[in-house]
C-alpha cells in the first residue's frame, strides 16, 4: 500500500508519453495532463469524435452506481479498481455522503495518480479510505493491501469502470475478476465499464489503433457476450449490459446519447 505521501517514484512518470489517466483527465476537463496527453487526445477525439461523451456519460454511470449500492443495495465498502485521476464526484464523496461510515480502497499502478492520492484519502469521520499501488494484473496484491481497510466477510462492491480493456488477453481478464469474486461473499457486487465496437462504435477502431501505436497502456474493445462472460455465476441487475449513458439514467436529466461504452452491475448470489 502506498504511503499516501503523494509523492510518485523517481523516474515513473513519462511526460512524453501520453498515458490514458492524463488523456481522460483532459476528456473530462480536467488540468492534470501534459501536452503530449492533449495532442493525443485531440487526434483520438477528431478520429471518434464522441469519445468526450463517453468519458462524461462513464463518469456519470459511477455516481449513479455508487448512489445505488451504498443506498438501496446497502453496500458499503468499495474497492475501486483503476481509479484514474481525482475529479468531481469520485467513489467515496458519493458513498459517503450517502453512507458515512462507507470504506473505499482505490487501486491504480499510474504514478501520476499516485501524486495525487492525498486528494483519495480524504474521508468523513466515521468512514476510511486508502490508495493501494497495484497493477490489475495482480488480483492476490490487491485483495492483500486492500484487507487493510475492507472486511471480506461483508459484502464489497468491486469497482471496474474501463479498466478490463486493458487486460488483452480476454482469458486473463476472466481469471482475474474470477479471483476478485471469489475473495468476496454473497451480497457483494461487481461493476463493469467497458468500450466495444458495438453500440455505433465502429469508427473507434482506427482511434484504437492510433491509441495503441502512440499511448499506454493498449487497448482493447470487447463485444456484448465477452463483458457477459466476466459475470459468470453472478445474477446481472436490470437493466443488463447496456451503454453506459443508459444504465438507469437519473429520471431528471436530460436523455444523453448512446455510447460505445458497456456499463452493467451483477451480484454475487
Amino acid at each position: 500500500m502506498s504511503d499516501s505521501t503523494g509523492q510518485a517514484p523517481e523516474g515513473r512518470i513519462d511526460s512524453h508519453i501520453a498515458h490514458n489517466a492524463r488523456v481522460w483527465n483532459y476528456w473530462l476537463g480536467g488540468k492534470d495532463h501534459y501536452p503530449v496527453d492533449e495532442q493525443v487526445g485531440d487526434q483520438v477525439t477528431s478520429m471518434y469524435p464522441s469519445i468526450g461523451e463517453v468519458a462524461r456519460a462513464d463518469r456519470a454511470f459511477l455516481g449513479r452506481v455508487v448512489s445505488l449500492l451504498a443506498g438501496e443495495a446497502e453496500v458499503h465498502q468499495f474497492l475501486d479498481i483503476g481509479t484514474g485521476l481525482p475529479t468531481v464526484e469520485n467513489t467515496h464523496e458519493v458513498a459517503q455522503r450517502i453512507a458515512p461510515g462507507a470504506r473505499i480502497v482505490y487501486v491504480d499502478n499510474d504514478p501520476i495518480v499516485l501524486t495525487h492520492a492525498r486528494a483519495l484519502l480524504t474521508s468523513s469521520p466515521e468512514g476510511a479510505t486508502a490508495y493501494v499501488d497495484a497493477d490489475a494484473h495482480d488480483p492476490d496484491a490487491i485483495l492483500r493491501a486492500a484487507a487493510a481497510t475492507l472486511d471480506f466477510d461483508r459484502p464489497v462492491a468491486v469497482m471496474m469502470l474501463g479498466i478490463l480493456n486493458f487486460i488483452l488477453d480476454t482469458d486473463e481478464a476472466r481469471a482475474i475478476v474470477r479471483r476478485l469474486m471469489d475473495a468476496v461473499p454473497s451480497g457483494s457486487h461487481l461493476v463493469i465499464t467497458h468500450p466495444t465496437l458495438e453500440l455505433g462504435g465502429e469508427g473507434n477502431a482506427e482511434a484504437m489503433r492510433f491509441w495503441n501505436e502512440n499511448a499506454t497502456p493498449p487497448i482493447t474493445a470487447r463485444s456484448r457476450a465477452e463483458v457477459e462472460s466476466f459475470l459468470a455465476g453472478l445474477e446481472i441487475l436490470e437493466p443488463g449490459i447496456v451503454s453506459c449513458a443508459r444504465w438507469r439514467p437519473d429520471a431528471a436529466a436530460e436523455e444523453g446519447p448512446v455510447v460505445a461504452q458497456f456499463g452493467v452491475v451483477a451480484r454475487k448470489p
